[in-house]
């Protein structure tokens, strides 16, 4: 069992909280600041939002005195990404009058909105309330949003595993009201067995947990990313099961040898519904009772599974569930990148998936993004279907409405700037790092798209520019860009500085290895336009990048 008795702030934070609930109210009514309490920074997570500030004023606010600009970044829950037309319009106003007006799709396959004022918070969330929208438990130490393979094309049962995504959800969910207390004014329980959590306890998890359901041979979400994945097994379109995989996950710290991504290991199969949610249910009280609770840095799923072992934590499963796992079944990743443009599934429905760089939705000098995306909703005709590299997918199109869609993504050159994306661009994430993100070292959403600029002219030089090369970039080496997964991963270590990784494969199953330290633009640059001539001038038939990285051992031993 974890230490309870050299427990870390958070711990103890969690457990006097009353249920999540703190002191949150009182920091709300708090008008001389625009910050809320440490203590309630903690627990604001698990109601979906993290308290940030313009890091780049902070210097200049300093100087004059002046308390840091805080804000409030909200993170909807969104179970395998979909929306409604009405929810998308809902949004789109929600952001413009409450937010930055920047809409941001996520790498968990939701949306996040930025720069919430302290007072704007709880008008933000009835809004949302007001079209089905929550943002429970989108943050904090508890299961987060679901994801799962996004593309309906993938498979004629694809709704049937998507839906899993949902249930799982609400599987997982924290039995407290404390979120409908606080922001949605319901009157507080006083009889606390009514909201009772065998799951959750009075301790919630010892860190964030993360679950994701593939659907192969597409590997669009990096399921074994996850401190839980789940694979379909799919025969003759019947749906047979899932295969589970445990201990994913990204996060590192750099300089700190004992953290370490890692990708989810393969324990077994299940079929049947009861048995798959009894499963994932006992994965996580194992996670719960077993998670490190001192060292937050060593709490996530996979370092339990390091240290006790997968055969121990298998065994455990099974004791808890009362069925043994069968054999894992057979199966393959060949791809993980989105599918661009119009694309029509087994039933006949169209869907088009638009670039979108760095899942960032507004307005610019290249298209009116949000514009049409606003006006695509107001025909509802299309659903919106989020994607877990940063896009989304106009979705359940029928055949007569196509039209009508085309021709308002040609009206706001939507069309057009999709077309005109590269391959590397369109394969590219970045996570939002600064001004906002208080982990970040370096720039990632505001710096990738200019460090592109210079290296598609390094891939044409080549002749590389038709190659699928995926390439990914952090300010921190916390993960949620997933660079440790791409085949050319940058994470930030510093203003301008960025760590190198290489050797990952195209479909999600080998992580990259260290290459170069601390570059910058110009070694970056460098070192590209070497292994790129090297690349092009001695890989086999048909090697990617990645392979090619590996079997020329570039990385450090």
């Amino acid at each position: 069992m974890s230490d309870s008795k050299n427990l870390s702030s958070t711990e103890r934070i969690k457990q006097k909280s009353d249920a999540l609930r703190g002191t949150l109210v009182e920091s709300l009514e708090d008008e001389i600041t625009g910050a809320i309490s440490e203590d309630d920074t903690a627990l604001l997570k698990f109601h979906g939002m993290y308290q940030q500030d313009d890091r780049d004023l902070r210097e200049r606010r300093a100087e004059k005195k002046l308390e840091r600009l805080y804000s409030f970044m909200i993170r909807l829950r969104l179970p395998g990404g979909l929306m409604t037309p009405q929810q998308w319009i809902a949004t789109h106003h929600i952001a413009g009058e409450y937010s930055t007006g920047v809409i941001k799709i996520t790498t968990r396959q939701t949306l996040q909105l930025h720069g919430l004022l302290k007072s704007r918070i709880k008008p933000t969330i009835k809004a949302f309330n007001k079209v089905k929208l929550d943002s429970i438990a989108a943050c904090g130490d508890v299961n987060r949003n679901v994801t799962c393979a996004a593309h309906p094309m993938q498979s004629p049962i694809h709704e049937q595993v998507h839906a899993y995504a949902a249930r799982l959800s609400e599987l997982l969910l924290p039995k407290t009201r404390a979120y409908y207390e606080i922001w949605l004014d319901e009157v507080k329980i006083t009889d606390k067995i009514q909201e009772e959590d065998p799951l959750y306890q009075d301790r919630y998890l010892p860190r964030k947990f993360k679950i994701g359901i593939a659907i192969p041979p597409n590997n669009d979400l990096d399921v074994l990313i996850n401190d839980l994945a789940l694979i379909a097994i799919i025969e003759n379109d019947e749906l047979k099961g899932f295969n589970i995989a445990i201990g994913g996950g990204l996060g590192m710290t750099h300089g700190n040898t004992e953290t370490y991504p890692r990708l989810a290991t393969v324990i077994g199969f299940v079929a049947g519904e009861e048995n798959l949610f009894k499963a994932v249910y006992e994965i996580a009280t194992i996670q719960r009772d077993y998670g490190n609770r001192s060292d937050r840095k060593l709490a996530r799923l996979k370092y339990t599974v390091d240290k006790y072992g997968t055969e121990w934590y298998k065994t455990e499963l099974e004791k808890r569930t009362g069925f043994a796992l069968e054999e894992a079944r057979p199966y393959s990743f060949t791809d993980r990148t989105d599918h661009y443009g119009w694309h029509q599934n087994h039933k006949g429905l169209w869907y088009y998936t638009p670039f979108i760089e760095n899942g960032r939705i507004l307005d610019d000098e290249t298209q009116a993004l949000k514009t049409a995306l606003l006006e695509i909703a107001g025909t509802e005709k299309a659903n919106f279907r989020f994607t877990c590299n940063q896009n989304l997918i106009l979705a359940d199109i029928s055949k007569k409405d196509k039209p009508a869609i085309e021709k308002i993504l040609k009206k706001y050159r939507i069309l057009e700037n999709t077309e005109a994306a590269s391959h590397i661009r369109k394969n590219s994430i970045a996570c939002v790092a600064l001004p906002t993100c208080p982990l970040a070292l370096a720039e990632a959403q505001r710096y990738l798209p200019a460090l592109l600029d210079r290296i598609e002219p390094l891939l044409a030089k080549h002749e590389l520019s038709d190659e699928n090369i995926i390439i990914r970039m952090t300010g921190c080496p916390n993960g949620c860009g997933r660079p440790f997964s791409a085949e050319i991963g940058f994470v930030g270590t510093a203003p301008d500085r960025y760590n190198m990784y290489l050797c990952a494969d195209h479909e999600g199953t080998r992580l990259n290895k260290l290459y170069k330290e601390n570059l910058d633009e110009a070694a970056i640059l460098k070192e590209l336009d070497l292994l790129f001539w090297l690349y092009k001038k001695e890989r086999g038939h048909g090697e990617t990048f990645g392979d090619f990285s590996l079997r020329q051992r570039w990385y450090k031993a």
